[in-house]
């Protein structure tokens, strides 16, 4: 697969659909922001495969165990403040 992630086949009824990881966890992390409070955390309500992958890459803190959120990383905020722009501003 290439370096901006990989494509996952998720069942559709009679077919399958290729799924862009990459894409997939841009938009969780500009989701993430949406649910922000206390400046830096944000509810964990997403698909845990984006969530793990997320702070495998540095972006929020480990979204194991039994806290409702997750932290940002300073590059994680920001990051995700400019996909949150970038990909959902009329």
């Amino acid at each position: 697969m290439s370096r901006r992630g990989s494509a996952r086949a998720v069942g559709q009824t009679d077919q399958t659909m290729a799924l862009d990881e990459h894409k997939i966890d841009r938009a969780v992390l500009a989701l993430l922001s949406l649910g922000l409070h206390e400046k830096v955390r944000a509810w964990k309500g997403f698909d845990w495969e984006a969530m793990n992958r997320l702070h495998q890459r540095g972006l929020i803190s480990d979204p194991r165990g039994k806290a409702k959120s997750v932290v940002f990383t300073e590059e994680g905020l920001r990051e995700a403040r400019r996909l949150l722009e970038e990909l959902f501003s009329a």
